[in-house]
């Protein structure tokens, strides 16, 4: 077996990702609960990487496909945050191809490209939301 322990900065860096403030004050509960249900089975993704577990790779890269498809998942209403969750979405598909095929190098890159996803939507959500006015609105700019 391949050591994955260089996926371990990227598993640390989704769960600070993920912790982080920027969520709006009326939808936090939701989201918050959301975001830790993302991040277990983040967690038990990359566990199932580390142990060449492929049913457990489809089953929690399913899982995150269906949290990404809660009504709560929907932050903002922009076509760029709509491209971010594709992005995660055909992501978590490639995943479940690659543990199907077993196939463990394109499940490791497919992680990483869905983490990546994650650190980058998350990025433009605080700045979308740093840049809110004071009626509760947003100055998307793009």
């Amino acid at each position: 077996m391949k050591c994955l322990w260089y996926l371990l900065p990227v598993v640390a860096g989704l769960a600070l990702v993920l912790v982080l403030p920027g969520w709006g004050a009326a939808d936090k509960p939701k989201v918050s609960e959301l975001m830790q249900k993302k991040l277990k089975h983040a967690q038990k993704l990359m566990e199932a990487l580390a142990t060449n577990d492929y049913s457990g790779l489809s089953k929690q890269a399913d899982e995150l496909m269906q949290i990404s498809k809660e009504a709560e998942w929907r932050v903002l209403k922009t076509p760029r945050y709509e491209l971010f969750s594709d992005q995660f979405r055909s992501h978590c598909e490639e995943i479940i191809k690659h543990a199907k095929d077993k196939n463990i190098d394109g499940v490791a890159l497919a992680y990483v490209e869905m983490t990546l996803s994650c650190v980058k939507c998350h990025k433009y959500v605080r700045e979308v939301r740093m840049t809110s006015t004071d009626n509760g609105r947003y100055d998307l700019g793009n």
